[in-house]
C-alpha cells in the first residue's frame, strides 16, 4: 500500500467517524431534551400530589378509622 493509499483509507475513516460524532451528539442532544421533559413533569406531578395530599388532609382527620371498621 503506498502512501497515497493510505491517505485515502485515512480521510475516508475520519470522514467517517466524524459522521458518527455528529449522529452522537444528536442523539445525545435528543435524550437531554427528553429527560428535561420528564424532570419538568415529574416536579408537576410532585406538586399536584402534594397539593392532593394538603386537600385530603384538612378533609378527613388523620387517625380516623376507615368506614368498614
Amino acid at each position: 500500500m503506498n502512501n497515497e493509499d493510505r491517505m485515502i483509507a485515512l480521510e475516508s475513516k475520519l470522514t467517517s467517524q466524524e459522521d458518527l460524532v455528529d449522529v452522537l451528539n444528536q442523539t445525545v442532544y435528543r435524550q437531554q431534551k427528553k429527560i428535561d421533559q420528564l424532570e419538568e413533569l415529574c416536579i408537576a406531578l410532585a406538586k399536584r400530589l402534594s397539593d392532593i395530599q394538603s386537600q385530603d388532609a384538612g378533609d378527613m382527620p388523620a387517625n380516623e378509622r376507615p368506614p368498614h371498621y
